[in-house]
């Protein structure tokens, strides 16, 4: 048997619980282990003789099939099971799966194939994309029952009347910690790296009895610290662990009983998926609590808990033939077994991402990988593979090693490795925060104070600091906008708060910021969309409130700038959050029914939005991690990787060059495409522009800045002004507002 899972921390978890099966039934079987983390001894031992239950990753998978006597090892299998294949659906790492379970199918030709997943919106969908072109053989099962979930949502003291992003929730730090103290074990879960140290060193500031007993888990801490604490947690010795998403997909710790929440999921699944880390025995209740960070997540908390009652999962949209991995797989082939061009064609064919694959496209890449295309044949090292009477081989072996080195589909900025001086490992920080401190610093990573020592070959040596703070790592990839899903029951959640007796716990205690709102201005409707006009100082202040996510605003701001900018020319600043956009112009708008057909019309969308957010500079960002994924650009040896100012560069003169003399080429079509589709989200932005057009329009002339202006107006500042700066200023607003509200309460 093949275990497919997506999680180390799942990995680890699914050989316990396996184990722990196999020595009561059948402890004759063997259960190995293979991640990112495995020792080469174990991978040699693996290499030789695979054990009867496989528990491994995606990116292991494919890099075992770079390896020869692949088809002799695995001619054996019977059984494949994917876990928690929601979470691999709709990535390129979904993809890399299902190009090693056609070769998997090609080499033994039998066998049953099992996906497993408990939040998919998609069931069916998700079944073709598991299956390919064997889906219609496929037999659904399931219990069609919902776990029984308790969400509570604590509620603050104090409600903010004009709320902001940026307080990490760090104000609800003594409830949170009655929780934590009144239950057995907990896991509470952040939305980044980032906030779970900054909630683990609050809480340890406050307990410092519980050190050994409270936990650190995310990804960019070392194996053995997260081993460390995954063990603990399993034998209900944690008392609490403060994680991230490495532990919220189907980790089973039978002693958590309570699950906190930081701040607003952003997805109604992503609830689901934490809430179930709690209560997991058979009819055991799962119990979830909320903590905001601001006052109108509270809204999001009970929009979410709506969307479970109504079973409003989040569908995963599937990719299509992303050629850089399709490179990065025939690359992959030839390293270990080699093939022939028209027999990989078929087997390719039959997942559903390359299922409507031409004989054009698969022509291109094989001649990209072959001899680099058009522009790049006259360069050695684009060669990758090589022909034997039509069989296709990796022959140099340098470039055997290079390319699994680089096997995967996961991009990031280059790590640097941190390690005290004595050499034990402590986890990965990002090159450009290492970068910004120097030698006798002090900054918190893995739940400790440290100070820098030296920064030998990408090898960050450490030792204790004796201070007490100090700056935190702040990752790539925290940005997570509202779902459509989710984005749908905060409308139906405003509109309930206007018509419905009883709106719920939330929803009546954020009531103090919506009368304020309501009073102010307006609460839209579904059907509504509501456009907040302002003078100020500052300049001429539109807020339009579509609650379409940060990402779709980011598009739709730009879009509406600079079609605004065909009206009149101007000056504008542009703020966005999941709820609504601010633009700040020089000049007024009126706004009548010509000026607004013309903002919302349908015709040269794309073109638009391609013209006001330098798409070519979005797009050789994401050709850089293509061309990683593909094979152009070499990230280096560990110990010498390259920076990613190297990495760019080499990016975006490959960039360059393919566009000048290769035009047709396709991995710069694709950069340009998911620049369309991940990072402008177009079609949720068609999608918005036809909703926003057929709504009817509440403009308003807002006698003050309105509670859900305000954090628009913060997001702006924050750009431009210190923390410190930053907070002075917030708090006088605050002051002047609220005292506003004040006076026209007492009149």
């Amino acid at each position: 048997m093949l275990w497919i899972t997506p999680l180390r921390a799942l990995a680890n978890d699914t050989l316990r619980s396996i184990k722990t099966a196999v020595d009561e039934l059948c402890p004759w079987f063997s259960v190995e282990l293979r991640t990112g983390d495995s020792s080469q001894s174990t991978r040699k031992r693996q290499a030789e003789k695979l054990p009867t239950i496989f528990i491994t990753t995606p990116e292991s998978l494919s890099l075992m099939i770079s390896y020869p006597g692949f088809e002799e090892r695995f001619r054996s299998l019977k059984v494949v099971v994917v876990d928690e294949w929601h979470e691999l659906i709709g990535s390129k790492r979904g993809v890399l799966t299902e190009l090693g379970l056609a070769r998997i199918r090609t080499v033994t030709k039998d066998i049953r194939l099992w996906g497993v997943s408990a939040t998919l919106g998609n069931t069916k969908k998700a079944l073709e994309v598991l299956l390919g072109r064997w889906s219609e053989e496929a037999v659904m099962i399931g219990s069609g029952k919902g776990k029984n979930i308790e969400i509570v949502t604590l509620l603050p003291e104090i409600i903010e009347r004009f709320p902001w992003a940026g307080h990490l929730g760090i104000t609800m730090l003594k409830p949170v910690i009655d929780i934590i103290e009144s239950s057995n074990s907990t896991l509470l879960f952040t939305n980044t790296r980032y906030q779970a140290e900054i909630w683990y060193h609050k809480i340890l500031d406050e307990k410092i009895e519980w050190a050994g007993i409270l936990g650190l888990h995310h990804g960019s801490m070392d194996k053995e610290s997260r081993t460390a604490v995954e063990q603990l947690l399993s034998k209900g010795k944690m008392k609490c662990v403060v994680c991230t998403s490495s532990l919220d997909l189907g980790v089973d710790f039978s002693p958590v009983d309570t699950v906190i929440q930081i701040g607003s999921p952003k997805g109604i699944a992503r609830l689901m998926q934490r809430a179930g880390r709690s209560g997991h025995q058979p009819g055991a209740k799962s119990r979830l609590y909320c903590v905001p960070t601001n006052s109108f997540e509270l809204v999001e908390f009970s929009a979410a808990r709506s969307g479970i009652e109504k079973g409003k999962i989040e569908p995963r949209t599937p990719i299509e033939k992303p050629l850089d991995v399709l490179a990065q797989h025939i690359v992959t082939v030839a390293t270990g077994e080699g093939f022939r061009s028209d027999d990989l064609f078929e087997e390719v064919k039959t997942t559903h991402s390359f299922r409507n694959l031409s004989e054009q496209e698969w022509e291109w890449t094989m001649e990209f990988v072959i001899k680099g295309g058009k522009a790049l044949k006259a360069y050695p090292e684009y060669s990758k593979i090589r022909s034997e009477e039509g069989f296709y081989v990796v022959e140099n072996e340098t470039l055997r090693r290079r390319h699994r080195m680089s096997i995967g589909t996961i991009t990031s900025e280059t790590e640097v490795i941190v390690k005290f001086m004595n050499g034990g490992s402590l986890g990965t920080l990002e090159e450009n925060f290492v970068s910004r401190l120097k030698p006798g610093d002090s900054f918190i990573f893995s739940g400790r104070v440290l100070e820098y020592h030296k920064l030998v070959d990408m090898v960050l040596y450490v030792k204790k600091s004796d201070k007490k703070n100090g700056p935190v790592p702040q990752w790539g990839g925290g940005r997570m906008p509202l779902s459509t899903e989710l984005a749908d029951e905060v409308r139906i959640k405003l509109r309930e708060f206007q018509t419905a007796g009883n709106p719920g716990i939330e929803m009546s205690a954020i009531s103090p910021l919506l009368d304020l709102q309501q009073k102010w201005s307006v609460i839209p409707m579904e059907d509504e969309l509501l456009i907040e006009k302002k003078k100020t100082t500052e300049g001429f202040h539109l807020f339009i409130y579509p609650f379409e996510g940060k990402l779709v605003h980011e598009g739709l701001s730009a879009l509406l700038a600079y079609r605004l900018s065909q009206i009149q020319s101007a000056t504008f600043s542009i703020s966005t959050n999941d709820y609504g956009f601010e633009i700040l112009s020089t000049q007024e708008y009126e706004l009548d029914n010509e000026q607004l057909e013309w903002l919302f019309a349908k015709e040269n969308i794309v073109e638009d939005v391609l013209e006001v957010t330098n798409s070519t500079e979005m797009a050789q960002r994401k050709f850089r991690d293509i061309a990683r994924i593909a094979g152009l650009v070499f990230q280096g040896y560990p110990g010498s990787s390259k920076k990613p100012k190297q990495l760019q560069a080499s990016g975006a003169l490959l960039f360059e060059v393919l566009s000048k003399y290769d035009p047709g080429n396709l991995l710069i079509k694709q950069a340009e495409m998911e620049v369309l589709e991940t990072q402008l989200e177009v079609s949720r932005l068609m999608d918005a522009m036809k909703r926003m057009r057929e709504s009817r329009k509440s403009i308003i002339d807002v006698p003050f800045i309105t509670p859900m202006a305000f954090p628009l107006m913060v997001n702006r500042m924050r750009e431009k002004l210190t923390s410190e700066k930053l907070s002075d200023r917030i708090a006088k607003l605050i002051a002047n507002l609220e005292n506003a509200a004040e006076k026209e309460d007492f009149s």
